[in-house]
């Protein structure tokens, strides 16, 4: 009976070659699997098969994404967006307060965002005049939206360009969390310097990649042709 069984066993083996190719399959793919634990144990890779950068766990996945215009570049460029260009640079001149609110809103694109950060920042705009002689009160308040700006799209940030430019920075840096904490104080530094320039490069950038909400809340009306119509005879 013993010798029956064994030999019936073969041929099951025999006649089903499907079964050794999926076998083979699975010691391919569990040899394939610790050569890359292997290699990532080695080299210091993540999950994803990217380097982890400066001894980090997580690493740097994405790199930042460039500005679409630079912080000087007041009259944008000439290109399908140049008349919002010419648009945004005359209202950071004449009216920083409907800019501001203008990226704000569609930043949140919540009802009242506009009125509340426009009303907020012209406030803050006229007591800076009264007390002080200039608008210096403002950018303590508009220096998020631009901190915002740079985290919803990976912007690179000042102090990031600036470590870039001359690699002078990256050594007092152990964390993100410190990197961040970096980059919005400069985002704070440059809003008090340059204050129209950033909030116009913030309109330029925003007015590229979000529309307004004003044209998402409009419905649209599709209307269709009908159908031709045959005349059936009778």
């Amino acid at each position: 009976m013993a010798g029956e069984d064994s030999r019936e066993a073969q041929r099951c083996e025999e006649s089903s070659p499907l079964l050794q190719v999926n076998e083979s399959k699975i010691c391919s793919k569990g040899d394939d699997n610790t050569k890359t634990t292997k290699a990532a144990e080695e080299h210091g890779w993540t999950a994803d098969g990217l380097p982890v950068s400066h001894g980090s766990v997580i690493g740097e996945p994405i790199g930042r994404n460039q500005w679409s215009s630079g912080l000087f570049s007041c009259l944008g460029r000439n290109d399908e967006f140049c008349s919002s260009d010419l648009e945004v640079c005359l209202l950071g001149s004449v009216a920083p307060c409907v800019l501001y609110g203008s990226n704000a809103e569609r930043l949140g694109s919540a009802p009242g965002t506009f009125s509340n950060h426009c009303l907020t920042y012209l406030g803050l705009y006229f007591v800076g005049n009264s007390l002080f002689g200039w608008n210096c009160l403002a950018p303590w308040f508009s220096y998020s939206s631009r901190s915002a700006i740079r985290r919803r799209f990976n912007l690179e940030g000042s102090f990031e360009a600036m470590n870039r430019s001359c690699g002078c920075c990256g050594s007092c840096i152990e964390d993100e969390m410190q990197r961040e904490h970096m980059e919005t104080t400069c985002d704070f530094v440059t809003h008090v310097l340059c204050h129209t320039c950033a909030l116009c490069q913030e309109g330029r950038e925003i007015r590229r990649k979000v529309l307004h909400p004003g044209f998402n809340a409009q419905s649209t009306v599709v209307v269709l042709p009908p159908s031709e119509q045959t005349m059936g005879r009778k």
